[in-house]
This record gives C-alpha cells, sequence and structure tokens, in this order.
C-alpha cells in the first residue's frame, strides 16, 4: 500500500530535493505540496507529513500533523533537544511517531559520531558551521545536534572548558560547546568541529558538496523509519549502525618521560 504524503515546503531547496525521492519511489506518493504560507487544512489525509519549512512555520506544522493522527518526518532546522521536548508528550499522546532529522547526510552523522567518541578525551571543543547566506537560522540544526551529542558522551566528565564565553565574539553556548556560526555565499553547507587538548587537537570536518547526491540515501531512509515510527526519535544515526563505540571506562593516559603517571582522563562512555 503506498503511504500518502504531504509536504510543506516542497518549492525550497530541502523540499525538492525530498520530492524527487518521493517521486522515484513506488512507495510513497505526494498527495499535498504545501508552501510555508499554505493553509495546513491541506494535510488532510495524508499519513505522512514531511516538514522541510522554515523554523518559523515548523512548529505550527508539527502541530497540525499530530492532531490529523499522521506520522512527521521533521527536516527543518532549528529542533533543540529542548524544543523537542515540548512536543514529545503530544506525539506520545497521539498514539503516531515524529522522526527529527537535523541532517540528512550519512557523512554528517558519521562527523557528529566521530566527535562524540572522541569528546570525553579533550576539555576543550568548539564548532565553526557555514551555510550559504540565504540561511536564516543559526546555529544549524546540525550544529546543535552535534553539541548535545558531545554533551551527551560528556556525562561523567563535564562541561567543556569554555573561557571568556561573556564575550559576544565568543559564539553561541549550546550544551556548554560554544559554536561560531558564518553565513556566506560560495559555500553550500561545511562543519569544523575542532576538539583541543594539551599539546594536540583534532578537527572533524564535514563538507557538503552537492546535496541532492548527499542527501538522498538519508532521506529514504528516514521516510521508510518515519511511515512507521512510534513516539520521537532523533537523528539519522537512530537508524544507521555507524559502528563507533565510546568507552564503557575511564581510560588511563600513558606515563610520561619522567616514569610519572599522567592525569587520570575521567572518561565513560553515554
Amino acid at each position: 500500500m503506498t503511504t500518502r504524503v504531504a509536504i510543506v515546503g516542497g518549492t525550497g531547496k530541502l523540499g525538492g530535493i525530498i520530492s524527487g525521492v518521493i517521486d522515484e519511489s513506488d512507495e510513497f506518493e505526494i498527495v499535498a505540496a504545501l508552501s510555508s504560507k499554505s493553509d495546513l487544512a491541506e494535510l488532510d489525509g495524508a499519513d505522512l507529513v514531511v516538514d522541510a519549512s522554515t523554523a518559523a512555520v515548523s512548529i505550527d506544522v508539527v502541530r497540525a500533523a499530530i492532531e490529523r493522527g499522521a506520522n512527521l518526518l521533521v527536516g527543518t532546522s532549528g529542533w533543540s533537544a529542548e524544543r523537542i521536548a515540548l512536543v514529545r508528550p503530544l506525539v506520545e499522546a497521539a498514539g503516531t511517531g515524529a522522526v527529527f532529522i537535523p541532517n540528512f547526510s550519512l557523512g554528517s552523522v558519521l562527523g557528529s559520531a566521530i566527535a562524540a567518541a572522541a569528546a570525553p578525551f579533550f576539555p576543550s571543543i568548539e564548532i565553526v558551521e557555514a551555510h550559504r547566506e540565504t540561511k536564516v537560522d543559526s546555529p544549524s540544526g546540525t550544529a546543535i545536534r552535534t553539541a548535545e551529542v558531545i554533551a551527551a558522551a560528556r556525562a561523567t566528565v563535564g562541561p567543556v572548558e569554555s573561557p571568556h564565553v561573556d564575550q559576544r565574539a565568543r559564539g553561541q553556548q549550546v550544551a556548554s560547546i560554544p559554536i561560531h556560526s558564518l553565513r556566506r555565499p560560495g559555500v553550500v553547507a561545511r562543519q569544523e568541529t575542532i576538539l583541543s587538548g594539551a599539546g594536540e587537537s583534532l578537527t572533524i570536518v564535514h563538507d557538503t558538496i552537492e546535496p541532492a547526491l548527499a542527501y538522498g540515501p538519508g532521506i529514504r531512509l528516514a521516510l521508510l523509519a518515519a511511515r512507521d515510527a512510534r513516539g520521537v526519535t532523533v537523528g539519522l544515526d537512530s537508524f544507521v549502525d555507524i559502528g563507533i563505540r565510546r568507552p564503557e571506562r575511564s581510560p588511563e593516559r600513558p606515563v610520561d618521560e619522567g616514569g610519572v603517571p599522567g592525569q587520570v582522563a575521567r572518561t565513560t562512555g553515554a
């Protein structure tokens, strides 16, 4: 049986890519394509609502889908853990499912997972993200999600070291991690996670070069997951076995040249 899909924001860049993926599938069909200014009554009759609108409109789309008993796939940026927590009880009460995907790129998901795995070993972590000048929200949803998974991985270690965060130039803190947003022409999407410790640093970089190619596989996976979802699920990593395991116990730093053991890093997985 074909799943009937209503997509909000179908005329936008991401919405167009999602529409293209749906058009190529035999399991889904678009029964309504709404702009951000459309009447949400057009969602009537859809089995699955795909939200690729704007941060300002997205909450109304989510509520309208829940009221209609439709499942949700949310690709709109700006959904932090705190914001998702507000709609979780509504989804659970309705007995439906909502899947929130900050980034449909498998490479981006891997980058965030690698950063989370490394996070307990480095006291200082900052994120720099860049998008084209037309992106209206900042920080990006991907940067927010990355900061949240890093913070979860550091649950027993504590917040990162972020000096002088009272200064505006130090970025916006999300889960104690400073995020710096660039909005400029000539870039699609780029994120750098910079982890620093005594005498060394590790930088994890992900570049989106061709969105349609980068997002396509993740969109297909997310559509299938959202169709049958129950409750709230966040992140494409929920459906991908990345194979990265964070440490189960505190690793000890090696003995230094003077024969004195180094400081034990208080680290466990989250």
